[in-house]
């Protein structure tokens, strides 16, 4: 039986009982006594009780009536609530909504996508943090967290939007200051290059090799975005993730190396967008999220 006609047919047993008769109970509902009387019968159908014994002169409720009675309102209440909830998810989702993410992700992967989600969402407006550290949420009041590798949090929802491969990457200059052999070597020659390294993340500094080697860093920084373009001033050699580099590998101001000794899959590779449950944004999230995983290019 649909939601709908449920709560119409609780609603005429417990109109029914509360004005003693079907007639009173079908003024009230403003409806013909036979939908009424129709509502009530349905409803035991579906029991497969009765639930009221009919007279000609009274109406009295039977044992499973009566029982029966004492979960119909609360039931009622819940249907109703969640009709209403699924009537808001129907409408245009609005109101603000903020999301953190990295700052490479916020640049290459959100950024370009801002435009395009206004135009089909002008009614959301969005909040872009970025920390290239986990945040809490609800400290930063924050809806959306775009998190790379394996997530620690269990009381975060977590939705997978893909997987971004990993390359170690130089530019063409530093190739050229430093060139590797034509076979490109032994990996575990990486220590004798300029290796960089991110300075308030030690986990991101053990790279996913297929050979274990300590990798000795000769410089720092905070942000992958910042490592991203001291390689491409010729700094040295860095490993990261597809969604940032893929268009300078394209254009070949980055060269992707070793790419065979990189294990895959890793706990690096994973994206997922995390987020507490909220019914009072839960319609922006869901937006946000349907809409750029498809357009993401990790």
């Amino acid at each position: 039986m649909p939601v709908s006609s449920k709560t119409e047919d609780l609603e005429a047993f417990l109109t029914v009982i509360d004005t003693g008769s079907f007639s009173s109970a079908a003024n009230l509902l403003n409806q013909q006594v036979a939908k009424v009387s129709r509502a009530v019968t349905r409803l035991e159908g579906a029991l497969e009780v009765t639930l009221l014994n009919r007279t000609t002169r009274r109406l009295e409720l039977t044992e499973e009536g009566a029982l029966f009675l004492r979960y119909a309102r609360d039931g009622l209440n819940v249907l109703e609530k969640g009709e209403e909830a699924l009537r808001l998810l129907k409408r245009t989702p609005s109101g603000k909504l903020r999301v953190d993410a990295a700052s490479p992700f916020v640049l290459h992967q959100l950024a370009p996508l801002v435009g395009e989600f206004s135009e089909a969402f002008p009614d959301i407006t969005l909040d872009i943090t970025s920390h290239d550290s986990i945040i809490d949420l609800l400290e930063h009041k924050t809806d959306i967290a775009i998190r790379i590798g394996d997530l620690t949090d269990s009381n975060l929802h977590a939705k997978r939007l893909g997987k971004s491969k990993l390359h170690i990457v130089a530019s063409p200059q530093y190739l050229e200051k430093y060139p590797l052999p034509d076979d490109e070597g032994d990996i575990s020659t990486l220590n004798n290059h300029k290796l960089i390294g991110f300075s308030d993340a030690p986990s991101l500094n053990k790279w996913p090799l297929k050979q274990d080697i300590n990798l000795q860093y000769s410089l720092h920084a905070s942000s992958g975005e910042t490592i991203r373009q001291l390689c491409l001033a010729g700094q040295g050699i860095a490993l990261l993730s597809h969604f940032m580099v893929h268009k300078d590998l394209s254009a070949g101001t980055l060269v992707d190396l070793f790419s065979e000794d990189i294990i895959s899959s890793n706990r690096r590779e994973s994206i997922q967008a995390v987020y507490y449950k909220n019914s009072a944004v839960s319609s922006r999230i869901s937006a946000f999220l349907d809409f750029i995983q498809s357009r993401l290019t990790l």
